[in-house]
Formats: structure tokens, sequence, C-alpha cells
């Protein structure tokens, strides 16, 4: 029964595992292809600066001179309260750090009732438009982060290894593998055209394959989480695929679509979104699908005479409190990304159906719902597998565990090493 079953597994994963290589090589787009830049967005040249002065001007001065010819009125030092109060603003000298135009420098009219002050020597992210006039060319367009954004992964690599030693570091390599999957094939690939959900679902899979069995090993228990995520993932992708058509959702619904529907017009906005729930979903599935496999292994490992009806109702009971906290954490998870938009809504005080219906809203609502349903099914799914899987090396009747026999032959010789 065990040869068998892990024949029908090898038999679907290794055509699977086939067809996956052979869907890179066939869609492997070679690098993103090339653009005129619109000089919109994210679509800028941008470049390294540094503020080295900022002195506080009149706003007065700024209005009437159109902020070209502005006089220096006091060294900085008041806070935008104080600006606001006293109707002062702040000229900044910016000095461009890399690029033809390094040593280069600008100046900056900040507005006391802007988010985001500048201040003396602080790392910036500088706009460049060379068909501008040459004092328009530069512009500040954001904080530089390198540093705190570097730090913080270094301790996150820390944490975890630490914590998860050699797993830890193969889960470190997992992610950095991920990550080149994402940049050198999925993203290029849709760019240049290719079925999005084509381009998600060979993507997903080669991402899938590769972080869980690095992660877990080669073995029958990786394999049948493999499997599971599997027929998760194909549910997902049915389904949205239906309510995505259904709902009439574009895909195409904020500036950042705006733009790349602009520059790329024959990329699948609807096909797009579709991709991103795949992928969006993958990274929990995982977790459910490796968790409950994990759950029904140790549970026949305490119990090696547990049928696989016993197995399957203690993992599924196990399997239904991970499904109420990872759905919860999904719509919490949406609900704290999309604040500002609900916050809208609630200014404008829209009624709920409003709310939900609106494009913009009922696009992260079937992503959620999707994404769980297919989370909920992965449950017993991959539960039922493993049970099946692990109880056909049940021991017969009347013969003992193997776990049993291999723990008596451990204590025999410690009493002969001991005598």
């Amino acid at each position: 029964m065990s040869r068998h079953l892990r024949k029908v597994i090898a038999a679907i994963l290794v055509p699977f595992t086939a067809a996956v290589v052979v869907g890179l090589v066939v869609l492997w787009p070679g690098g993103a292809p090339p653009h005129q830049r619109s000089g919109v967005g994210f679509d800028r040249q941008t470049q390294q600066a540094t503020v080295t002065r900022v002195l506080s001007v009149s706003c007065k001065s700024v209005n009437a001179s159109g902020g070209s010819s502005l006089g220096d009125t006091a060294a900085s030092g008041a806070g935008p309260a104080d600006q606001k109060k006293k109707g002062t603003c702040k000229k900044a000298t910016v000095r461009v750090d890399s690029g033809k135009d390094r040593g280069r420098t600008f100046t900056e009219i900040v507005q006391p009732d802007q988010t985001r002050q500048l201040h003396q020597g602080e790392q910036v992210v500088v706009a460049y438009e060379p068909s501008a006039p040459k004092d328009l060319q530069y512009s500040v367009t954001d904080v530089n982060r390198q540093f705190p954004m570097a730090l913080l992964a270094g301790i996150f690599a820390v944490a975890v290894v630490v914590v998860g030693r050699l797993r830890g570091v193969m889960a470190l390599v997992a992610l950095a593998v991920s990550f080149l999957v994402l940049t050198l094939f999925i993203l290029p690939a849709i760019l240049q055209g290719s079925n999005p959900l084509l381009v998600a679902v060979v993507g997903s899979s080669a991402i899938m394959l590769i972080a869980l069995y690095m992660c877990h090993g080669l073995s029958a228990r990786t394999s049948v989480a493999v499997l599971g995520t599997l027929v998760s993932l194909m549910l997902i992708g049915f389904l949205g695929s239906q309510f995505i058509g259904w709902a009439a959702l574009t895909g195409n619904t904020d500036d950042s679509t705006g733009l790349i529907h602009g520059l790329y017009p024959s990329i699948d906005m609807s096909g797009l979104l579709l991709a991103g729930v795949i992928i969006g979903s993958l990274g929990v599935l995982d977790d459910v699908t490796v968790t409950q496999t994990s759950a029904v292994w140790e549970l026949h490992e305490a119990n090696p005479s547990m049928g696989w009806r016993g197995l399957y109702r203690a993992g599924i009971r196990i399997g239904r409190d991970h499904i109420a906290s990872v759905v919860n954490t999904l719509v919490l998870a949406y609900a704290g990304a999309a604040l500002p938009l609900l916050l809208l809504f609630s200014i404008a005080q829209s009624s709920v159906s409003t709310v939900a219906t609106s494009e913009l809203v009922a696009e992260e609502i079937v992503r959620t719902l999707v994404g769980s349903i297919g989370l909920v099914a992965s449950v017993p799914v991959t539960t039922a597998l493993a049970a099946l899987v692990v109880s056909a090396d049940r021991p017969e009747p009347g013969n003992p565990a193997p776990a049993a026999v291999a723990a008596a032959a451990r204590g025999g010789r410690g009493r002969r090493r001991r005598r």
C-alpha cells in the first residue's frame, strides 16, 4: 500500500516538475524589454543625493518670485509647527552624489505644510528630467532608506539563522531563489507580453518546488505538502479566473496599474490581477500544507498503530485552529494595507454595499476570499493525503512498530554497554 501510494505521488510530481522546467525554458524572457522613459511616477531617472544646507525663508518671497530668487532670513532650526505660524518655508541646497552630474547642486523649496521636511545631512533620492530647463532638471522625490532597510534585513537573517540553524539558512537561500525567480522570470516575462496567468503558474510552481524541497528535504512528507499545495493552487486559479470575469474586474484601478497599461498596452491587466492572486496565496499555502503534513507525521510517530481515519480526525482538528487564525490574518492584513482607502470611504459616508462593490475594494475582496477558499481547502486535502501515506506504514497487528523496535534495540545496546 505504501509503495503504491508513493508511486502514485511520484507519477504526479515527476511529470509536473518536468513541465515546470519546460515552461521556464520556453517562457524565459532574457531580461525586461527596453522602453523610452515617460518621466512619470516610478518611470523616472533617479540619483542619490545629500541635503548639504537648509535655511528658513519667507514664504511670501517664495510666492512673489515663483521660487526662483529667494532671500535667506535665518538659519534653519524651527520645526514645521513654528514655520506654519511664522509663514516660513525651507530652502534646501541638495548635492547630487551619483550619475554624470555628480557634485552638482540645486535648490529645493519646502512648503511648511508639506508632510516631508528636509534636514541638513539627510540622504535623499532625486528625480532627473533631462528635457527640463537646467535649474529644474533635479527634484527631491524621496528619502534614501538603504541603510535602515539593509539593517532590518540583516537582523531578520540573523534571527532566522539563530533560531532555525541549518533550516534557517536553507530558508534564507530559498527566499533568495524565490526573489530571483520573481525578478528574473515572472516580471520580465509579463512585460514581454507572455500570458500573466501562465507565467504566474510556472513561476509559482518553480518557487514552490525549490522552496519546499530545499527547506524540508527530499522526502515523502515534503512531497505530500507539495501535492496539497498544487491542488489548492489549481483551485485558487480556477475560482480566481471565474470570479474576476464575473465581477468584470479590469485590474487597472490605480496610478501604478494605469502607468503599466500606458507603457505596455499589450499586458492583460485582469490576467495580471489573477497572477497576483496566485502568487500572493502561495506563501500562506506553503505554511498551511507543511504544518498539516508535519502534524500528521508527528501523530503517527506518537502512535504508530493509529489508522488513517484516526490520523485524519486528529490532523483536521489541528487544521481547524489553523484555518481560523489564517483567514483572520488575511482579512486583517488587507484592512491594514487598505486603511487609507477605507478612511476615504468612511469620510464620504458611503454605504457598505457601495464600498464593497467598488472596483478598488472588490479586487481585494476577490483576492482575499479566493485565497482563503484555497487555504481552507488545502487543510482537508493535505491532511487526507498525509494520513493515507503515513498510515500505509502502520505495523500489522501483533507486530511491533518500527519505531518501537528501533527504540528497544537502542535500549538493549545501552544495557549491554553498562554491563
